[in-house]
């Protein structure tokens, strides 16, 4: 077993078997509509039918800080190093709760190594940063040397959201319902990035589909890429045939050795809005 454990949050949406084969502890943020706490594994087209019968988005909660103590507690147990990647502080309090919970572990005693980092950005590009710290953890790479990485990581990776419908931008309060509509009768699309500072912003505004996902395409050919080394992800909100279209582009341009492929999880898919495409890397 690993002497460094990687832990994330479910805002990361990795598939479930390739947390697993590289032991990544996912903790999660839960999701309520109204009073009611939707369960973990939630079958997604379900949600998406609710989300869009509701008149309000749901809304969504961070794990707490004991959540996260509860955790590092099991791996310092068995003395292992902790590194924590979270959500953007951005977007989410889950980084704070997660530094909290490692102050709380360091006045118990701990005298092990535990990083708390802000990934910055959302869904699968937080899921590249986890699943790249759990590789070089299986390759009994140095810790310091893989929170560098990491960090290195944070500033040099980018995050590409398409969003098909501004239905939930609307729902929650980011554009308002007069220029949405005048957007969706033009059949505006929104090309979004996560900034620097780890907040999403508008990239590009693009009518039609195909249009803006070839735009999100090509910013991917703008960066520098190591096809050996490097990540390339693809997530979708319950459009998996739009999804892999997308990822087959990019691979026929990019031929990225290291592929993930999701569909978003119930967090994410909450702000993205059904259709929705993203690209990390």
């Amino acid at each position: 077993m690993t002497t460094i454990k990687i832990i994330t949050d479910s805002s990361c949406d990795l598939p479930k078997l390739i947390a697993d084969e590289l032991g990544i502890t996912i903790v999660p943020l839960s999701v309520h509509f109204g009073e009611e706490c939707m369960p973990p594994h939630m079958e997604l087209c379900e949600f998406y039918a609710r989300m869009k019968a509701e008149s309000v988005l749901p809304k969504t909660s961070s794990p707490s800080p004991l959540h996260f103590l509860t955790d590092y507690q099991k791996k310092a147990e068995v003395n292992q190093d902790i590194l924590v990647i979270c959500l953007s502080s951005a977007l989410s309090s889950t980084y704070n709760h997660a530094l909290m919970a490692k102050e709380m572990l360091q006045e118990e005693g701990y005298q092990g190594r535990i990083e708390v980092i802000d990934s910055k950005t959302a869904s699968l590009g937080l899921g590249v940063l986890a699943f790249k710290a759990a590789k070089m953890a299986e390759d009994d790479v140095p810790f310091e040397q893989i929170v560098q990485a990491i960090r290195r990581s944070v500033a040099s990776s980018g995050t590409l959201f398409f969003l098909d419908t501004l239905e939930n931008v609307i729902k929650g309060g980011r554009l308002d319902r007069v220029r949405g509509a005048v957007a969706s009768v033009l059949n505006i699309k929104l090309v979004m990035k996560a900034s620097e500072e780890g907040s999403i912003e508008v990239m590009d505004k693009i009518r039609g589909t195909q249009q803006a996902l070839k735009r999100m395409i090509a910013k991917v050919g703008e960066a520098v890429h190591d096809y050996e080394k490097d990540v390339i992800a693809v997530a979708h909100s319950n459009c998996e045939e739009r999804a892999r279209e997308v990822l087959n582009q990019l691979l026929q341009k990019h031929p990225f050795r290291n592929v993930l492929f999701a569909n978003m999880g119930t967090v994410i898919g909450t702000y993205a809005g059904e259709g929705g495409v993203l690209i990390a890397y």
